[in-house]
């Protein structure tokens, strides 16, 4: 499960810095790429941390 979220972080962040990168230099596929980033964010990398914070608490 570890190896997952590290994935998915490595992954969020690339989304990240590659729009950053669009943005500063005008680039077209800007939005694009910085919404593909808050959705991965947001609907892979934030649950699999509270998932993982939720069941180390269990035990």
């Amino acid at each position: 499960m570890k190896s997952s979220f590290y994935v998915l972080a490595f992954l969020t962040c690339f989304l990240f810095g590659m729009g950053a990168m669009f943005e500063f230099l005008i680039w077209p596929g800007r939005g694009m790429i910085v919404a593909s980033g808050f959705l991965m964010l947001n609907f892979g990398l934030l649950p699999t941390f509270f998932y993982q914070k939720y069941k180390s608490s269990r035990k």
